[in-house]
């Protein structure tokens, strides 16, 4: 419980930036008009796009907003502030299932270009999931980055996982294949693999990850797969892009969101979810272990407005 406190204390104090960007918007959109009208509902608008949650999501938003605001007949715009708290956490619910590779034999792929902290974040899930009594094999698959392998080693060592391959330059599907084998031989409830993110060269990625897939297929077939992306919060659109060409060339399950704590872009959590339809299911706010959470859309939205936990606003 202390971790989790601790983490939703450095959600409040990483979504600093944002809160000045987006919340302080929408306090004085919600006290400067003394009536719920068209106009309220552009600047609101206005505001949410410009935090960077996208458009299909503030519409979204403002669409759930208009209808609460109906059916509750409100009339003053300081009453719906909760009501708007409420819509946004519903856009980025996480389903129950989302995180079913914890609980059987998986696969888990990590993706995403060099930079946005993904080798970091293989290792932080394998610490993660090794302290909830899993066994975990890493395949370093990301053979084109001299550092990933080192890094990821020594992230190996750290939580007392074994690792397979990381050695620059050599095929990353006979380093998926090695690592099926060893997951095999020591019956790991996950395999998680540090593929390479070269964007750039999306023939090249596609042609990888489609030799990865194949290779699993055929020699792993009994275990679930995931496929999560992981994004820098910090290049707010950008990060909606990447993701959306990643999805052109893999199937992804979900979202992993770095450096929430250095960004006025933390609407892009909120965006990505509404325009893929693919959910965000971790979000990391710093360097340690502790600092990668399973997402929480109550959490994140309170964090943002800067809401207790335990002290919910009062509806309105």
């Amino acid at each position: 419980m202390g971790e989790k406190k601790g983490f939703f204390s450095r959600l409040v104090e990483g979504l600093t930036k944002t809160r000045d960007n987006i919340v302080s918007g929408i306090d004085a959109v919600f006290s400067g008009f003394s009536k719920i009208d068209e106009e309220f509902y552009e600047e609101l608008e206005e505001i949410l796009i410009m935090g960077d949650l996208g458009v299909k999501a503030t519409e979204a938003i403002l669409d759930d907003l208009r209808d609460k605001v109906k059916a509750n007949h409100i009339k003053q715009p300081e009453e719906c502030k909760q009501l708007l708290i409420d819509s946004i956490k519903e856009q980025m619910k996480v389903e129950e299932t989302a995180y079913r590779f914890e609980n059987e034999k998986s696969v888990v792929l990590v993706i995403g270009v060099n930079g946005v902290g993904k080798t970091t974040t293989v290792g932080k899930l394998a610490g993660k999931l090794k302290d909830q009594g899993k066994r975990v094999v890493i395949a370093g698959a990301d053979t084109f980055r001299a550092a990933a392998g080192d890094q990821l080693k020594e992230w190996a060592n750290r939580s007392g996982v074994d690792m397979i391959g990381g050695v620059e330059g050599a095929d990353p599907g006979s380093v998926v294949y090695d690592a099926t084998a060893a997951a095999k031989a020591r019956n790991a409830d996950v395999l998680l693999v540090d593929t390479a993110g070269r964007l750039h060269n999306k023939k090249n990625l596609m042609n990888e990850l489609g030799k990865i897939n194949r290779i699993l297929e055929k020699e792993y077939p009994e275990a679930y797969r995931e496929t999560l992306v992981v994004l820098d919060a910090t290049t707010g659109q950008n990060a909606l892009v990447q993701a959306k060409e990643f999805s052109d060339v893999a199937k992804i399950s979900g979202i992993v969101l770095t450096k929430m704590d250095g960004t006025a872009k933390g609407g892009i959590a909120v965006a990505i979810q509404s325009e893929l339809g693919v959910p965000v299911k971790y979000i990391g706010v710093g360097e340690t272990i502790d600092d990668l959470q399973k997402f929480d859309s109550d959490e994140f939205v309170n964090a943002l407005f800067d809401v207790d936990n335990n002290k919910e606003n009062e509806e309105c």
